[in-house]
């Protein structure tokens, strides 16, 4: 049940997904925090220290067996959070206290927290993007020869297909996808490097074996899945990371931002529209208003996405030496609220894609609209090689084209200009010949040839690396 009485942020109660907003949880975060200290515990144990098999199975046992009151309580007396729990963890798996985070320090439970994190948040973000690609595969190949009008400064330009334009949002979302491929894949684990990074706490424990201090850290890079380690640090990784991680984030925020508003101009000019549902209300004012509030929604949350990411280069400029804590309580805002957002605006997406309505026949009539001003280059040379001067027939257009733009804003048609050419005895040219150059293939180029090329080459090998990954179904407050 939802309080009334505190603020709720409504990237969780409202746009972010279960998965997205557990993973950012406090429960999720402070069991993890545990699990950490068990990993700890093993691959001392593993290196020769004296932990017992009791002790870390002590850990286990008790490692969801957390009372946020009580290390409210701790942290309320120690001032300090790690801490808090420590004793809280200490307090119900007795047998272990004493060994608990042997030789670590603060930042091997949060830095090392903070990184599983987002590497399970770039996951469920690839996934989502995935969809959105498969989605928006199936409706290029679709309307891959569909053709439609299209713009340059939102003025008419040479038409295009629509299944061209969904490619281009395809290459763009596959830019990120890759990107953030690399960032998940990419993300070096900070491991166990003590207070300023030179592992000087674990050194004294293995007595001075340095191959023991390097293997541990390699143990707890693989118990916790990651690939890589941040081989020198202070005692926190390079905040670079959050810099490239949040900056994936707003990338893709930037691509969904585009698709949304592309879609909301189709929606105005009626050629493409969001699923309406056969109760949802457009406006309380205007009834019969279908509003593309879902791609509004996008383009509002990805706007705010997109501020975030300037947020993690200031951290990183302003960490000092070998650290400084005025990036704990920033980041504790910045990375859930960017994968928050994140996770908000691929679950829109996926919704907005799933469900896009095409109207052909309205597609058709603005292409058409527009067809006779962009077939005079054609009349032009189809009159000139019948033996008509280029210069006068050119002037001639000219003038009839400004005539029928007039007119057209006085309510008038463009289809003005055809029966202008046509009683022009200067323009050689008969009904059927006009028909046959304003054909809407003659004017897409190879559109058509374009799509089915970059879906094959481009889209379907990454759709087929990824092909065990299931559809997804956000279910969320849309």
């Amino acid at each position: 049940m939802t309080n009334t009485f505190t603020y709720e942020s409504s990237l969780s109660s409202r746009y972010a997904s279960k998965e997205m907003s557990y993973l950012f949880s406090d429960q999720n975060k402070y069991t993890t925090w545990r699990k950490l200290w068990v990993a700890l515990a093993e691959a001392e144990q593993s290196l020769g220290l004296s932990i017992t098999d009791t002790q870390i199975d002590s850990m286990k046992k008790n490692l969801h067996e957390l009372d946020l009151h009580l290390v409210a309580e701790y942290e309320k007396k120690l001032k300090h959070d790690v801490m808090a729990h420590l004793h809280a963890f200490g307090d119900v798996c007795h047998e272990a206290k004493g060994i608990l985070h042997l030789g670590a320090t603060s930042c091997y439970i949060t830095d090392n927290t903070d990184l599983i994190q987002m590497k399970s948040g770039l996951e469920i973000l690839h996934h989502k993007i995935l969809v959105c690609i498969r989605s928006l595969n199936e409706f290029a190949k679709k309307y891959a020869s569909l053709a439609c009008l299209s713009f340059t400064h939102f003025q008419p330009a040479q038409p295009t297909t629509v299944g061209k334009r969904a490619c281009l949002w395809i290459q763009d979302l596959l830019m990120d996808l890759h990107d953030i491929e690399e960032k998940m894949h990419g993300l070096r684990f900070l491991g166990a490097k003590g207070a300023t990074g030179t592992q000087a706490s674990f050194l004294s424990l293995f007595s001075g074996d340095h191959n023991k201090v390097k293997q541990l850290d390699l143990i707890l890079a693989k118990k916790l899945g990651f690939e890589r380690l941040m081989p020198i640090s202070g005692q926190t990784y390079t905040r670079k990371q959050d810099v490239r991680v949040v900056s994936a984030l707003s990338n893709f925020a930037a691509t969904a931002h585009k698709i949304a508003s592309d879609i909301r101009l189709l929606s105005h000019l009626k050629e493409l529209q969001e699923s309406f549902g056969e109760n949802q209300v457009g406006s309380s004012a205007m009834p019969y208003k279908r509003n593309p509030v879902k791609s509004e929604r996008i383009c509002g949350l990805a706007r705010f996405l997109i501020s975030i990411a300037e947020n993690p280069l200031y951290t990183t400029a302003t960490q000092w030496l070998e650290r400084t804590l005025d990036d704990s309580s920033n980041r504790r805002l910045c990375i859930p609220e960017a994968f928050l957002t994140a996770d908000s605006v691929a679950n829109l997406l996926i919704l907005v894609l799933d469900g896009l309505i095409v109207n052909p026949m309205k597609i058709h009539k603005n292409l058409f609209n527009e067809l006779p001003f962009m077939a005079t280059e054609n009349i032009i040379m189809l009159c000139a090689k019948k033996g008509a001067d280029r210069q006068q027939l050119h002037e001639a257009l000219r003038k009839h084209s400004i005539q029928v733009l007039e007119s057209i804003d006085q309510g008038g048609s463009s289809s003005e200009l055809i029966d202008k050419i046509l009683s022009d005895p200067l323009f050689a040219i008969t009904r059927e010949e006009l028909s046959m150059l304003m054909k809407e293939e003659q004017f897409v180029g190879r559109a058509p040839e374009q799509v089915k090329e970059f879906l094959h080459e481009e889209v379907h090998p990454i759709l087929k690396k990824f092909e065990h990954l299931t559809e997804y179904k956000p279910l969320v407050f849309v």
